[in-house]
């Protein structure tokens, strides 16, 4: 399987984010590309560098307003004396019809959702790369092959204009527009530990992209306030939207036979081409510990979407550092073969 990945994602390099009011080092971290990359090789992936499409694919999904604070915010935060290293908001609007301050403080507030996607000097650059080597592989895809984009940051939990949970970028959106744009009918299938909130809301109201997640039950679980099984859609989008919330500590058989439901939910949508939005983060030993999936259960989910018999784009999400986590990532890619 052809693969991509940009070395200049790297640069993004978190130092903390804040869980149940305390401050912990943040686990999106740079060394995540070398486990991932290793990962991938052992699965027979041989890596290339993504081509630059632009900022034309990018603000088909994020409003030019949001993508001029990614790329500027961080110098002006450093203007506010006595102000941290990364851009972190203290304050956030009730919602999101109101005022759009000047103030680096008051726009960080309104563009980041939490505290787990703070903003330093190589955020945007590694976002912008992030999101290039999934359109790189999109790109392959769109030519009937399938193909794996080493993405990092992550990007599920990223709306049009509002960045959360790691995520500054929806790379999965951005890729499954660009498909979309190209005359394919494309599904993105989230199976990462956390609800695909991001990826939801922008295509909530559409019909022409299917989003479907399997996810940790948000009752108790990030990101809290989206991803229950009513969440179907609205307007135009009504029916289009399928979130399958499983509980807590769900193992392979329950994980599984939702699948099956997602997948027969995508092939009622006669899609021709997956966008699968990759999270590593529902193994058993994963330090958010939402479900129990187990390693050699990721072959059989990428055996079962491989089921599909479909040209398939895998976006890597989440999956955090712990021993088995290149192993998850080899697993699943001999599952697609």
């Amino acid at each position: 399987m052809r693969a991509f990945l940009d070395l200049r994602q790297a640069g993004h390099d978190p130092q903390m984010f804040m869980a149940n009011g305390v401050r912990l080092p943040n686990p999106e971290v740079p060394v995540r590309i070398a486990t991932l990359r290793a990962g991938a090789e052992a699965a027979g992936c041989r890596f290339e560098s993504p081509r630059d499409f632009g900022m034309g694919p990018i603000a088909a999904i994020h409003s030019a307003e949001y993508l001029h604070f990614l790329a500027t915010i961080h110098p002006r935060w450093l203007r506010i004396p006595g102000a941290a290293a990364e851009v972190i908001p203290n304050i956030h609007p009730d919602r999101r019809a109101v005022n759009y301050p000047k103030s680096a403080v008051g726009q960080a507030g309104y563009h980041q959702a939490d505290t787990a996607c703070p903003i330093a000097a190589g955020t945007w650059e590694a976002a912008y790369w992030s999101a290039q080597t999934a359109l790189a592989a999109a790109e392959v895809v769109a030519g009937g092959a399938s193909a794996y984009a080493l993405c990092r940051p992550p990007g599920h939990h990223a709306f049009a204009d509002l960045a959360g949970g790691f995520c500054f970028l929806n790379n999965s959106a951005i890729a499954a527009e660009w498909l979309r744009a190209r005359g394919m009918r494309p599904a993105v299938l989230d199976v990462d530990v956390h609800h695909g909130n991001g990826t939801q809301g922008v295509f909530y109201h559409r019909s022409d992209v299917l989003t479907v997640s399997l996810h940790a039950d948000p009752d108790r679980f990030y990101p809290f306030f989206w991803g229950a099984a009513q969440e179907r859609g609205a307007g135009a989008g009504l029916g289009f939207n399928l979130n399958l919330p499983l509980a807590r500590g769900t193992e392979d058989a329950a994980y599984l036979a939702a699948l099956e439901v997602a997948l027969g939910r995508i092939r009622a949508f006669g899609a021709d081409v997956v966008v699968v939005a990759l999270g590593l983060d529902a193994h058993e030993h994963d330090p958010f510990e939402g479900l129990r999936v187990t390693t050699p259960g990721f072959t059989r989910i990428a055996a079962a979407i491989a089921g599909l018999g479909l040209p398939l784009l895998v976006v890597q999400e989440g999956g955090y550092m712990q021993p088995a986590l290149g192993d998850n990532l080899t697993a699943f890619l001999r599952g697609l073969a």
